[in-house]
């Protein structure tokens, strides 16, 4: 290259001072602590915060993952606990809890035979 096209680059104004107050010494509208660059990185330097993205997404993936496995485990196991037997009815399990129509003696055998019909 020739000189006349590096003298843009040499002739770099310096980096705004960041002051304590909200504004002050900028009467155009806000100012931002960290400018975006002026220039784009090479292609190395990308690749590289490019494969340090993926790490920190696949990372942060599988952690929202396995807390999320781990709760549900959790949740599981606590109704469990409250309830005193799996918290999960079987669709074999047809035992209504609510309204009970028992009238007689022989109705036990009677609904184990709907239930399961090979008795």
């Amino acid at each position: 290259m020739s000189e006349s096209n590096q003298e843009p680059y040499s002739k770099k104004a310096p980096p705004p001072e960041v002051s304590s107050g909200r504004g002050a010494g900028f009467p155009h509208g806000h100012h931002y602590p960290n400018p975006p660059e002026t220039v784009n990185p090479d292609a190395a330097t990308l690749r590289e915060q490019w494969r340090f993205a993926i790490r920190q997404y696949s990372k942060w993936y599988s952690h929202a993952w396995g807390t999320a496995i781990i709760a549900g485990l959790s949740f599981f196991a606590l109704g469990w606990v409250i309830k005193g037997s799996n918290p999960i009815p079987s669709k074999s399990d047809n035992r209504d809890f609510g309204a009970s129509s028992s009238t007689g003696v022989g109705d036990d055998d009677k609904s184990a035979a709907e239930v399961n019909p090979s008795r």
